[in-house]
């Protein structure tokens, strides 16, 4: 299960992302060097503009993983799932069902307040989405948000097909990107370190 992220993982998260992380709630997967790859988002961002909901419940953080799920993305991984997903009925069910538990998490983290805010903005129907807010079960959108739904929770078979396309789901020993911070954000001015 996720833990509390620590000042160490802020820090490196900061680096991977190149801001200042938000709506971090958890961190529910490190790779083998002790850097977050997959965070746990709250559903709902408070701004300055008041709150905006925010349907990614498992964000993929690591660098490494970004850029070879990009490339599967460049390559019409989304278009080749989406594909699988009409020809495989079987596929197609066990993907819907991993979304409405995706769905059912993720809107477990609201507060009753934050409910009743929802409801009286008329915005409670932006949280009704699966994973990154799809509510077309034969879609696909993000291979990043599949690939981190199955690294979170092991509950996604898109994710699981996605991570089986990958040659590698962290860095080599000694390439290890987050060892090497290129950005630091606003208020994180230390380099990240392995937790």
């Amino acid at each position: 299960m996720d833990r509390s992220p620590t000042h160490a993982d802020l820090i490196a998260l900061a680096s991977q992302l190149g801001r200042t992380p938000r709506g971090v709630v958890g961190i529910a997967v490190t790779c083998p060097y002790g850097y977050p790859q997959v965070v746990t988002t709250h559903p709902l961002l408070h701004t300055d503009e008041g709150i905006r909901p925010f349907p990614s419940l498992f964000w993929l953080t690591c660098p490494f993983l970004m850029r070879a799920v990009g490339r599967l993305e460049a390559a019409g991984g989304v278009r080749k799932m989406e594909t699988k997903l009409r020809r495989d009925p079987d596929l197609a069910r066990a993907y819907a069902s991993a979304a409405q538990r995706y769905r059912g998490e993720r809107n477990a983290l609201l507060t009753p307040a934050e409910l009743r805010e929802l409801r009286a903005r008329g915005m409670e129907g932006l949280l009704a989405g699966g994973v990154a807010g799809l509510g077309n079960p034969l879609r696909v959108k993000c291979l990043h948000a599949q690939l981190a739904h199955f690294l979170a929770r092991d509950d996604n078979p898109v994710g699981k097909q996605v991570a089986e396309n990958l040659p590698e789901l962290a860095c080599a020993p000694g390439q290890v990107i987050c060892a090497q911070p290129k950005v630091t954000a606003p208020g994180f001015d230390t380099p990240p370190h392995a937790a």
